[in-house]
């Protein structure tokens, strides 16, 4: 078993280096909320230039190499450890931003930075991560994923995701899938409207055939809500409004790119 355990931790190395890549926007973070100034705006200039030239030269020169060994990596231990460090991570991040806002002026270019680097951190090692994790059949691991979902007040995703939309894609039915012509702006609108209205149906329709009453303590949406309200509420107390303010358009700004990429994904879609 050590022998290859062994093996497999140093193909991980070599092999699959570019899978720690998955830490380098927190890092960005990390280097933004330390220097501040204009350094705030590290993350979004990796997200939005940095990555993409990298990507489409890796891909013009077809540099990028082929995935092999995927029954190994798939049961490997060391990639459930990496997404299990983006809890920390972003919990880590989440709370070092917030002791910096403070002592910044309300919606000034440091607040500004600072909300898109916040915002991006969420989506992409929170929601992200929280969506493979969601997906998970240990109890355990869907209890972190719901967790990653809590600075993106997105916790319902759970429901609609796994229950609703992975049914309804590419169906009138179905939230996330941007109707052709849609703009992306009344997409906006509509999946995260929908995406609510969805989970509490789906949560209303699983209690009914378990005949539980839908105002009860086996409701899930209630304790998402109450989850959430209690995470605001720390925020309120420790880091005032200011706080409070930034860590709602945080998550606002993670959902909007989370939704963006969902109407990518299924823009158009139908059977």
């Amino acid at each position: 078993m050590f022998t290859r355990d062994l093996k497999l931790f140093n193909g991980f190395l070599i092999s699959d280096f570019k899978y720690l890549m998955a830490y380098s926007i927190p890092l960005t973070a990390l280097i933004g909320f330390y220097f501040g100034g204009y350094w705030l705006f590290t993350t979004p200039f990796y997200i939005f230039v940095i990555i993409p030239t990298v990507e489409f030269t890796l891909t013009h020169y077809g540099i990028d190499e082929l995935e092999t060994h995927r029954a190994e990596k798939g049961i490997h231990w060391l990639f459930d450890i990496m997404l299990y460090l983006n809890i920390p991570i972003v919990f880590g991040l989440l709370i070092y931003s917030l002791t910096k806002i403070v002592s910044y002026e309300f919606l000034s270019i440091e607040f500004l930075g600072s909300l898109l680097s916040l915002g991006l951190l969420i989506v992409s090692n929170g929601i992200n991560v929280a969506h493979e994790l969601c997906h998970r059949t240990k109890t355990f691991e869907r209890f972190l994923g719901k967790f990653l979902l809590i600075p993106s007040l997105y916790m319902h995703f759970y429901l609609e995701h796994n229950y609703g939309h992975h049914l309804k894609v590419a169906t009138k039915e179905d939230p996330v899938t941007a109707k052709y012509n849609e703009p992306v702006y009344s997409f906006w609108i509509s999946a995260i409207k929908g995406e609510l209205l969805g989970a509490i149906k789906i949560q209303k329709n699983r209690l009914a055939r378990k005949k539980i009453h839908f105002f009860s303590f086996y409701n899930d949406m209630f304790w998402y809500a109450i989850i959430q309200f209690f995470y605001l509420s720390i925020i309120l107390v420790f880091f005032n409004l200011e706080g409070l303010v930034f860590s709602l358009l945080a998550a606002l700004f993670s959902i909007l790119m989370f939704e963006s990429v969902n109407y990518i994904e299924h823009y158009g879609l139908l059977r």
